[in-house]
């Protein structure tokens, strides 16, 4: 499993992986999740996949080679809209499945793979899409400013709850670790180091690229003060009055 979220705000975005894969209760790995492309002044895209492993690292590879779109072999440096981008990550994923999907089935291995694709290119806005195994795909709009993929239901709550189109970025990469943090302790499958990325609009550059480990002092004294706080509203909240 794997839990990845990313969100849509006016300012930018923010995106954010774990690196845990499991093959097995005895075959746990630690691989990145996210691949970002950039060019400064042109194009920033970042991209974040669950799934299987081996499909999500084929689609990346057809997408740095190069995708047939509408006739023609694009990559994500040269397609020229968030928009078309996004109809590239579905091309690709068709592109894989049409290879490998007829032995997997042999297997009897499913096709398991969904990509969150978020950026901007000179001249558009900035978007976020997800991008389901048929290739088809959503987008972030303002009443839903965040996408997810993997073990989500977790770390929904807090976003639900606290999150909106206009919350400022350094509150967005808060609220993204603290809804990570609920993942990781409530499901062994996910797990750290993790890949967080902010975007900041309009700026085609990445604005920081960071893995958080177990050591990141910010990331350990966030766990612990969402906890104290939890609790403490917990033992605030009066009890019923029919018992």
């Amino acid at each position: 499993m794997t839990y990845c979220v990313g969100l849509w705000l006016e300012r930018g975005l923010v995106m954010l992986a774990d690196t845990r894969t499991n093959a097995g209760v005895d075959n746990i790995s630690t691989y990145s999740k996210m691949y970002t492309t950039a060019v400064p002044g042109e194009r920033m895209l970042c991209m974040m996949a669950a799934g299987n492993l081996a499909i999500t690292q084929a689609v990346w590879s057809r997408l740095s080679e190069g995708v047939l779109l509408e006739g023609e072999k694009q990559t994500l440096h040269s397609v020229g809209s968030m928009f078309r981008a996004a109809q590239l990550v579905g091309a690709a994923i068709r592109a894989v499945y049409e290879a490998d999907g007829p032995t997997l089935r042999a297997q009897e291995v499913g096709f398991d793979v969904s990509i969150m694709l978020g950026g901007q290119i000179a001249g558009g806005p900035q978007r976020l899409y997800l991008v389901y195994a048929a290739g088809n795909f959503i987008e972030a709009t303002p009443d839903t400013p965040y996408l997810q993929i993997g073990e989500h239901k977790y770390g929904k709550p807090i976003l639900d709850r606290a999150l909106n189109h206009r919350t400022s970025l350094e509150d967005g990469v808060t609220l993204t670790l603290v809804s990570m943090d609920s993942t990781l302790r409530s499901n062994l499958t996910v797990g750290l180091p993790l890949d967080l990325l902010v975007y900041e609009a309009g700026s085609l550059e990445v604005r920081l690229q960071r893995r958080i480990t177990e050591e990141e002092p910010y990331f350990q004294d966030l766990r612990e003060r969402w906890s104290d706080a939890l609790r403490e509203a917990y033992r605030q909240m009066p009890a019923p009055d029919w018992l």
